[in-house]
């Protein structure tokens, strides 16, 4: 505790003298062509009426009175359907502490999938938006709507990588996404303005928020094979000059997935509250519940050591029923709170405080399908395991932004913390039915033999159900962080961000036993420097070198492991990017190169007679948890956006990533491919209306096609297994109309248009592993049709 007093006090006492010298400095009499530059972009979404909305000259920072870019509607007039106008242009973007800036201003790579998008394709959950992103793939646990997202090729964490409104959240939960606005991807390092975090870069999403205009609407739909949804999205304002906004938002969804015999319900209700004390100050509260159950779908497959064929075989039709029995499945239930208060100093000075609660429970009984040759053999098992199965996240920020002058110099200043805190609960016993396999002495299945993946078998059985619980980790991280963008004249500025992070992580080494801390670290210093320049103001070079720290990864709970579930110490990630922007009208096009280097995580195999574990394997081995290599990738990725041409809106990237494991621990994994990074991969999404010159009924007409290419990946450490590259095809078309002057809408669309097989997602059972380590592959979505009627009152 002393040691932290005289850091807090040290780098306090810097941020201080950093605000208070440049204020001293601030000249009185502000150059009219220096104060309207870069001014705030105010989105239409939360602003209130007038005289409530903010002046023009507002601090530079996120939100203060107004959301992030989400849903925009006309307040005169009449409007048109939701999702209609197609914008796909990413133009305002949020960089947490540093607030919402022109994507121009940024020195980052940031890709979003924005509002329109989200309603045009149908999406039902968040982790669909990953495929409209060419540098981020997912790590399907099980489930695609308990996906774990990566970015650039390295794996996010838990809840670090994860932001809903800039305070963080667990990724590995299911999302409604008729919850959210929009998602935002920033790829790359972000410890120095974010806190300790994975190299995965920062997975942002952006609430509903109350509207201008009043709304009621309704959208009702299906998805094939059947599962009915009913979507209610009620939201405006209240009381004089619109000081109260509300935003209502209930789903319903019940019945069959996409296989014959499996079943899928999903019901969501939120509220989100915008309170505005006066024309500075806004008082945002939301709370959520959404509940996810599913039975009988299809698992993923593991592929053990006893694995021993070089090819994968061809992924199964998802579609095929009993793949999962009818008796497995999930229950999860996640309940969110989070509540802001944002305050207008005066023109150039604001603050944002924020705090959010998170319970995420799930009750896992899954069926596990181990893979035994290439010709799709399969033995499976149903667990009720002892992992996780409640996360409870509690998350803060606390932001002072401001804007001074020291002679024509321009600085946006920044200083504020950020942190969570997380606790993991596991059931003391679990329970497993072994459903198929070989019977032997030792195990006895419920059907005798191997079933095969193009031709499954459905068994009787019953659920199994685990017992007890105790809190089995619990990690709490705290950053302290100053920041200063400089901005010397119309075509060079620099950007810096520090930040000091404070972590503590314990562990339960089993049930048994309480919590012990397993990981300290004191001040670990994160910090991240850019140079931009702008020859134009619609063009933008940059380069960005950015350091990093992150907690160290946990041990599963395996007694063949000597440090079983505790947490390896702190790692540090490092960054080289450079990137060039460019906007021309209503079309944006985003390029950036990047090297990016971290520590890698293996299991390493040691005799039992020199580190001892509670039961060693057959050959007197134990496996001992440790850094085993340096992760390195190269990588080039490119994006362009918005509208193309007249009534052409695009949305389209790709990433080519060279993934390497460099000084590895032992040569069998030395030199090696990251498991299921792909070094290619691209995305074309083409929404093309048709004029209005052709008449008010041809004019309601839309199309829409997206092509989605995953390279080749490898499927184990040793690189002797790969999945094979794929490529799928979606399909839509729209007709918006009005009835009694509103706008409604119906959209009809398919995905995975021509039935593509192929795997989705490939990963190891942990972070890293050794050349006998499990991989986990899960097949792809099969052909999907979804309709939508979406009416407003």
């Amino acid at each position: 505790m002393h040691d932290r007093f005289h850091i807090f006090f040290t780098t306090g006492t810097f941020g201080a003298l950093l605000l208070t010298t440049s204020a001293l400095a601030a000249t009185p009499v502000v150059p009219a062509q220096q104060a309207t530059t870069n001014k705030q972009a105010v989105n239409k979404t939360t602003a209130p009426q007038k005289p409530l909305t903010a002046p023009k000259t507002t601090a530079p920072i996120a939100g203060i009175l107004d959301g992030s870019n989400g849903e925009t509607v006309n307040v005169h007039g009449h409007h048109a359907a939701d999702g209609t106008g197609a914008k796909y242009m990413n133009k305002i973007v949020y960089l947490g502490p540093l607030g919402n800036r022109d994507t121009l201003d940024t020195p980052y790579s940031i890709m979003g999938v924005p509002h329109d998008v989200v309603v045009n394709q149908q999406i039902r959950n968040i982790n669909d938006m990953a495929q409209y992103l060419p540098s981020v793939q997912l790590e399907i646990r099980g489930d695609p709507n308990t996906s774990r997202p990566q970015s650039r090729g390295f794996e996010a964490d838990v809840v670090s990588n994860s932001r809903l409104d800039g305070l963080n959240v667990v990724s590995t939960t299911p999302y409604p996404a008729e919850w959210v606005d929009n998602l935002q991807v920033l790829n790359g390092l972000a410890g120095a303005m974010y806190g300790p975090e994975n190299p995965a870069g920062v997975f942002e999403y952006t609430l509903k928020r109350p509207t201008d205009r009043q709304t009621e609407r309704l959208s009702v739909g299906v998805d094939s094979i059947g599962t009915p949804t009913v979507n209610g999205d009620i939201s405006g304002r209240l009381g004089k000059n619109g000081w109260f906004g509300y935003r209502l938002n209930m789903l319903h969804a019940n019945g069959t997935a996409y296989a014959k015999d499996s079943w899928i319900r999903r019901e969501m209700v939120s509220g989100d509250f915008d309170i505005h004390l006066d024309d500075k100050t806004v008082i945002e509260l939301d709370a959520s519940h959404y509940t996810y159950v599913e039975r009988g779908t299809a698992p993923g497959f593991g592929l053990t050591a006893a694995y021993k064929s070089s090819t994968l075989p061809t992924a199964p039709d998802l579609s095929t029923p009993h793949l999962g029995q009818d008796w497995s499945g999930f229950n999860m239930e996640t309940n969110t709170f989070l509540a802001k208060i944002k305050h207008q100093i005066n023109k150039d000075w604001s603050f944002t405080l924020g705090g959010l609660y998170q319970d995420a429970a799930r009750q896992a009984f899954a069926s596990n399908n181990t893979l035994i040759n290439s010709a799709g053999d399969y033995s499976q098992t149903v667990s009720a395991a002892t992992t996780a199965n409640d996360f409870r996240v509690g998350s803060n920020m606390a932001y002072f932004n401001g804007r001074v002058y020291t002679g024509s110099i321009r600085h946006d200043l920044i200083i504020g913390t950020n942190g969570y805190m997380m606790g993991n609960y596991n059931p003391t016993n679990g329970s497993t039915v072994n459903v198929i396999g070989v019977n032997n002495s030792k195990t006895t299945y419920l059907h005798n033999g191997y079933a095969n993946m193009y031709n499954p078998i459905a068994v009787d059985g019953k659920q199994p159900y685990y017992h007890g619980r105790y809190e089995s980790s619990k990690v709490v991280s705290q950053s302290f962080i100053v920041g200063d963008t400089i901005t010397i004249n119309k075509h060079w500025s620099i950007m810096g961000t520090l930040a000091w992070s404070w972590i503590d992580q314990m562990n339960a080494p089993n049930a048994a036993s309480p919590l012990v801390k397993s990981f300290h670290a004191n001040a670990a210093f994160s910090p991240t420097t850019s140079l931009i320049y702008k020859p134009t103001d619609n063009q933008t070079f940059y380069f960005t070198y950015g350091r990093s720290v992150e907690a160290g990864p946990v041990t599963s709970n395996n007694v063949n492991y000597t440090n079983t579930n505790m947490a390896l110490p702190i790692a540090h990630s490092e960054e080289y990017e450079v990137g060039y922007k460019f906007r021309y009208q209503k079309m944006q096009f985003n390029l950036a190169g990047f090297r990016m280097t971290n520590p890698y995580a293996i299991y390493n195999t040691v005799s039992n007679t020199q580190a001892s574990c509670h039961t060693p394997d057959s050959n007197n081995n134990c496996q001992t948890y440790t850094y085993g290599g340096t992760q390195r990738n190269y990588g080039v990725e490119a994006q362009i956006s918005g509208e193309v041409l007249p009534n052409l809106s695009v949305l389209a990237g790709m990433t080519w990533l060279d993934a390497e494991l460099v000084h590895g621990i032992t040569p069998a994994v030395n030199g090696k491919e990251i498991v299921g990074v792909a070094p290619l991969q691209a995305n074309m999404l083409l929404d093309y209306r048709l004029p209005s010159t052709l008449g008010s009924f041809a004019s309601g007409w839309a199309f829409n096609a997206n092509v989605h290419y995953m390279g080749n990946r490898a499927a184990n450490l040793s690189n002797t297994l790969h999945t094979g590259s794929y490529t799928t095809l979606d399909l839509g078309t729209r007709y918006a109309f009005r009835v009694y002057q509103f706008p409604w809408v119906v959209r009809f669309g398919v995905s995975n248009a021509t039935n593509e097989r192929y795997w989705a997602s490939v990963f190891m059972g942990s972070p890293g592993g050794t050349s006998n380590a499990s991989t986990s592959v899960y097949a792809g979505m099969p052909r999907l049709y979804h309709f939508t009627l979406s009416m407003e009152f």
